[in-house]
């Protein structure tokens, strides 16, 4: 927040006169007597009224003393008030409050124990250390994905997988061997023995749990639908908790720096390499605070015609950008086009594989060099650090998802062999296995050459045409954002998806973690992980909501085929094999419920319902705004207040400092009274 009030600090020689014993005491007294100084002393008393007052004073009576932003004698007001308080009450009141205290402690300590047990923590300190809280910010959004992944892997075990390894296929049911026609390259494509196994939709039939309310189909909707809902949710949740954070430590409250100098060190540290983190975690922290400062200056000085000329060279520039997405558009297009028109006619081994893989190639050479093309035009736009960045997310992850849509439009629209969810599944599972392969090859085929030939002979043209090598964080964080959207695309079709998400996001972990702390160095400038991470979880939204669309869109073709009877037969694999709908699984276990059931059940499903809830949900939603609005509007209030207080402190101490300069000077000279100060 600008504030409107000229604050100034006081000099270096204004603020070291010589005091006599006297005069400090004096001063001190003067110090006790300002009006914000008054006002805390009246917070932490028992007597009072008004909002500030009350909760001011119930933080300072419930809080432990550690974490109060008060000096050695005040914590000791604050204890002793407790104690009189205490005296005052009844024995039951008092314990009461002692077991809070105790249970406050424990959690504090259990919450502190179990943060400490997480996976990679000791890792993620060293990394934030080093190399600043944006590159950590990647690795606990990676660290995330793998929580997430595993969640989502123990429900596809809960509600697929395991129904179907204990009650198995029902007549169907044979063993999975490898035959003379299957190879290595399977693992690969998808097909072969792979196309037998539970990897793949068609694989899952009905099986010999056949009840009308638990069978597998059912089960099997019910596992991804559950699986859609708690991504959302967690989402969601992770999205508005991150912006909450970044709008109240944002740009609308500044840093205080001599918080972070004087009171950012943790005195528990013992060894010097945990020591040398700190110390750097610091140092990286004000580094940012000051090149954000810097660039608000430089901004706040330029001039209209550097403004209008600023603009049109952004303008230009995002012109060039969609130039580029329209011109990756079309080369993902004819790749898949060329991919699908010519792979029945190639037998050689090798000429097949790599048309199979020709379209997630070309999807992954775009999103390789397009988001470096990306970085190098936001930098002549003139943002700050951050917004660069944040730019750059934005382009790049409009990028991959739009290519990707692509390429699942195009596999829509081309004719579909019997089992076309099998199909479908089949080139998710290429896009993932070769995301990961592109990796591994990036680390170690590039990344480390590259520093190696850095080291061994740094002034060769190759290591100056390469320079120094620096951990792009947004071009990471696409790629994982990319490899999760296609894991929920294709998690309906390839069930075993999240599963195969947990062990190559482990594996992208420790090659990550090896090209960091190996291959990098620091980044000079750095940006706020805060606003990234919120946009981190975005793009996620973006990814999940394209997922349902793709889910959506090729059940509705399923339902439309059907209805219109351009197909002779129902899907002819599956849990919903002659099925008309996925939902009619749901409609049978309806109509095997008891009447009143059934009557509870169409109420809930009812337009009356729906529309009640709608306006429960506005309503609901209507009273949040409002109330965030006041909170809004009463933290800007008290943002007022704390300037108006500093600047009262600062004006009375620096007009008390020069009375006392007056009253020294005027008492040193002989034969004169001194003046009292008015």
């Amino acid at each position: 927040m600008e504030s409107k009030y000229n604050l100034t600090r006081l000099l270096s020689e204004e603020s070291t006169s010589t005091l006599s014993s006297d005069s400090c005491e004096y001063y001190a007294e003067i110090f006790d007597q300002l009006p914000s100084t008054q006002q805390g002393k009246q917070d932490t008393s028992e007597a009072g009224d008004g909002l500030g007052h009350m909760s001011r004073g119930h933080k300072i009576f419930t809080q432990p003393l550690r974490n109060l932003t008060l000096c050695i004698q005040g914590k000791r007001h604050v204890r002793d008030r407790r104690n009189m308080r205490t005296s005052n009450i009844g024995f039951w009141e008092s314990w009461r409050r002692s077991q809070s205290i105790s249970t406050r402690r424990v959690r504090s300590k259990l919450g502190g124990a179990i943060s400490e047990l997480l996976p990679w923590q000791h890792t993620l300190h060293v990394i934030e250390g080093r190399f600043g809280v944006g590159v950590n910010a990647y690795f606990v959004f990676l660290r995330y994905l793998i929580y997430m992944n595993l969640i989502h892997s123990a429900l596809i075990w809960a509600f697929i997988l395991g129904p179907t390894t204990f009650y198995g296929r029902g007549n169907q049911s044979e063993l999975l061997r490898f035959g003379d026609n299957d190879s290595v390259l399977d693992f690969f494509l998808g097909s072969g023995y792979l196309d037998r196994t539970p990897v793949f939709y068609g694989f899952h039939q009905r099986g010999s749990l056949n009840y009308a309310c638990l069978n597998t189909p059912l089960l099997y909707l019910i596992g991804i639908l559950f699986i859609f809902l708690l991504s959302v949710v967690m989402e969601i949740r992770r999205t508005a908790f991150g912006y909450k954070h970044t709008w109240m430590l944002g740009k609308r409250s500044r840093m205080n720096v001599s918080f972070k100098i004087f009171c950012g060190w943790d005195f528990t540290i013992q060894d010097a390499s945990t020591s040398a983190l700190k110390h750097s975690f610091v140092r990286n922290d004000l580094k940012l605070y000051l090149q954000e400062q810097r660039f608000s200056q430089y901004e706040a000085k330029r001039t209209t015609c550097q403004w209008v000329r600023l603009y049109l060279l952004r303008i230009i520039l995002n012109l060039l950008v969609l130039c580029l997405l329209g011109g990756a558009f079309y080369l993902i297009y004819f790749a898949t086009h060329t991919s699908q028109s010519i792979e029945k006619k190639m037998h050689h081994w090798l000429v097949r594989i790599v048309l199979q893989y020709l379209p997630p190639m070309t999807i992954t050479f775009v999103n390789l060099f397009l988001p470096h093309i990306f970085r190098k035009i936001s930098s002549f736009e003139d943002y700050s650090f951050t917004v660069q960045v944040n730019v750059t997310l934005v382009r790049s992850i409009f990028l991959k998802l739009a290519s990707l849509g692509i390429y699942l439009s195009f596999i829509f629209t081309v004719p579909q062999e019997q089992c076309s969810e099998n199909q479908f599944g089949r080139e998710m599972y290429k896009l993932c296995i070769f995301n990961f392969l592109a990796t591994f090859c990036n680390a170690f085929f590039f990344n480390y050459p590259r520093k190696l030939v850095q080291e061994k002979f740094p002034s060769s043209f190759l290591a100056r045409l390469w320079g120094k090598q620096l951990f792009l964080v947004p071009f990471n964080v696409l790629d994982l954002v990319y490899g999760q959207t296609v894991s929920w695309v294709g998690i309906y079709f390839c069930p075993v998806l999240p599963l195969i998400g947990t062990v190559t996001l482990i594996a992208t972990f420790y090659i990550k973690k090896f090209t960091v702390l190996r291959c990098c160095i620091t980044e000079q400038r750095m940006f706020r992980a805060s606003n990234s991470s919120v946009l981190f979880h975005f793009m996620l939204i973006l990814g999940l909501f394209m997922a349902l669309t793709a889910l959506s869109i090729t059940r509705m073709q399923q339902q439309i085929s059907v209805d219109n009877k351009w197909v002779s037969q129902y899907s002819p694999c599956g849990p919903f094999a002659n099925s008309r709908s996925v939902f009619n699984v749901v409609g049978v276990c309806v109509e095997s419920l008891p009447s009143l059931a059934q009557t509870i059940l169409r109420s809930l499903t009812s337009e009356v319902f729906a529309v009640s809830l709608i306006l429960a949900e506005i309503i609901i939603l209507t009273s949040c705004v409002s109330r965030g609005r006041a909170n809004q509007k009463t933290i800007e209030r008290l943002k007022e207040i704390l300037v108006m207080n500093t600047a009262d402190k600062r004006f009375l101490v620096k007009r008390h400092v020069v009375m006392l300069r007056h009253k020294n000077i005027h008492s040193q000279q002989p034969g004169r009274i001194p003046s009292q100060p008015t």
